[in-house]
């Protein structure tokens, strides 16, 4: 890794679901010895192996693997809470003299560690508790009347986004974004930061979230969310929510047939996947490079090149 500062350095591989990141921070760590922090935010329950396309035993023998699969379904893991355990991962590794390579899809985990978080204060537990529970129609509404700029910029059937600015703005009285202002806990200046964004062409990579959803049933899936049904956990918990969970849900209860829960798993895993495209081409800052290639063998060798690693 060629790094030309005295800050320790810090590789970060960001992108769309199935763009290619785990292949990419494996060979960038059997090339420099490195370790790869898990960013995201599916990969930190150990209940999805198969449908958050967490690594294999063979890659996870082929380099250091941290954050994969270290949190219950039950208990959701905030960006603040992944930031902090991201962070001591981090500070461990610079300490062994090793490169930590952040890779991962979920761009607010990503953004909590490098730039820190709005210090929101606590919610009021029964303002949480309404909001969670209410229709997220009735919580659009009334975030309409109370923070208009967040209702017009979020998706109305965002659940979890909208019931948040909501329980914001009616527990503090300020609205999220005035909060996010002000933000404390990043690390972005103390690190020499090299970063990379996959956006391979759409088609490929619409394409192969079909053959990845496709073979995740093929590979244990069904087992997966059948075990995570019989523990009948609350419906509104991020697991519960991950691509393919609700889909296959509906096949195992009866309610569709596994044909059409495949149709649905894959249509769900493109539809995030552009989300994460649009987002990744426009919110990080424009210096971090980006990688429009498909990854093959002979495209690894020239995204490892634009990470600083040299053959």
């Amino acid at each position: 890794m060629v790094i030309a500062s005295d800050k320790p350095p810090l590789a970060l591989i960001a992108g769309p679901t199935a763009s290619g990141k785990s292949a990419l921070a494996l060979a960038l760590a059997e090339r420099t010895g490195g370790a790869i922090v898990n960013a995201d935010s599916a990969q930190v329950y150990r209940d999805l192996p198969v449908l958050s396309a967490a690594p294999s035993k063979s890659d996870r023998g082929r380099a250091d693997h941290r954050l994969y699969g270290f949190r219950d379904a039950a208990g959701p893991c905030s960006a603040a809470a992944w930031a902090e355990l991201a962070k001591a991962e981090i500070a461990a590794l610079h300490s062994q003299g090793r490169l930590p390579i952040v890779a991962g899809g979920t761009g607010f985990y990503l953004r909590t560690l490098l730039d820190g978080i709005a210090p929101v204060p606590d919610i009021d537990p029964e303002i949480r508790t309404q909001i969670r529970h209410a229709p997220v129609e009735d919580n659009r509404r009334r975030l309409e009347a109370l923070d208009p700029e967040a209702a017009e910029r979020l998706d109305p059937r965002d659940r979890t986004r909208t019931a948040r600015a909501l329980e914001v703005v009616l527990s503090t009285g300020r609205t999220l974004k005035s909060w996010q202002s002000s933000r404390a806990g990043g690390i972005k200046d103390a690190v020499e930061l090299r970063a990379l964004i996959l956006l391979p062409p759409r088609d490929w990579l619409y394409r192969r979230c079909d053959e990845r959803f496709a073979g995740m049933v093929d590979h244990g899936a069904i087992a997966e969310v059948e075990a995570l049904m019989a523990r009948k956990l609350n419906p509104n918990l991020p697991a519960m929510r991950a691509i393919g969970v609700p889909e296959l849900s509906a096949s195992v209860r009866r309610e569709i047939s596994l044909e059409a829960a495949i149709a649905a798993g894959q249509q769900a895993t493109r539809r995030y996947a552009k989300r994460q495209y649009t987002w990744f081409a426009n919110q990080p800052p424009r210096e971090w490079a980006r990688f429009g290639e498909p990854l093959d063998e002979e495209s690894i060798a020239a995204a490892l090149e634009l990470l600083g690693a040299k053959a």
